[in-house]
């Protein structure tokens, strides 16, 4: 069993159903393409040509970026939001796409570039899984207020106002 398992198995709270094996193989996979990402990114700086994998290059720090922080949000139950981890997922999905699309260009010449397309589908193929178990998963309990028919504390709040720093009344 995983550590990402494991951890899930003893979260505390119901977990709403979710599919909990494809949740750990999801974040595995996110966190395991990040690594791969960050490396092949990486040795693209290396290479002698490296002016000519500049996108190959900010394609794979932009999938390593979205592919952790992916793995946290789904590590995270506690104050759970579908809409924010669904949106997640599609940005995840459509970077590893990205990025694979990208390192297939180059894998005819740095072997770097052939070893991460593989994992980048991994991620592409475990995260329709959970994205389909989210869209199940019960919305956000209403604010006491709402339940009242009242504004909740989140409908009233204002907007801090933007300070001009250079402005006599900001100094």
């Amino acid at each position: 069993m995983s550590t990402t398992a494991e951890m899930l198995r003893t979260y505390p709270k119901d977990l709403g159903g979710i599919d909990q094996e494809a949740l750990s193989t999801c974040i595995d996979a996110c966190v395991e393409c990040a690594q791969a990402c960050t490396a092949c990114a990486d040795a693209c700086l290396s290479e002698d040509m490296v002016a000519d994998l500049i996108k190959c290059i900010r394609t794979n720090l932009d999938c390593a970026d979205l592919c952790d922080a992916t793995a946290r949000i789904l590590s995270r139950h506690t104050g759970y939001d579908a809409n924010l981890t669904r949106a997640t997922l599609e940005a995840c999905r459509t970077a590893c796409a990205s990025c694979a699309s990208e390192c297939e260009l180059h894998e005819d010449m740095h072997e770097h570039c052939r070893s991460v397309p593989t994992l980048r589908a991994s991620v592409h193929r475990t995260a329709p899984s959970p994205l389909t178990t989210v869209r199940h998963l019960r919305p956000r309990p209403k604010h006491r207020n709402e339940k009242e028919g009242r504004p909740s504390c989140r409908q009233t709040r204002k907007p801090a106002p933007i300070r001009d720093s250079t402005s006599p009344a900001s100094r």
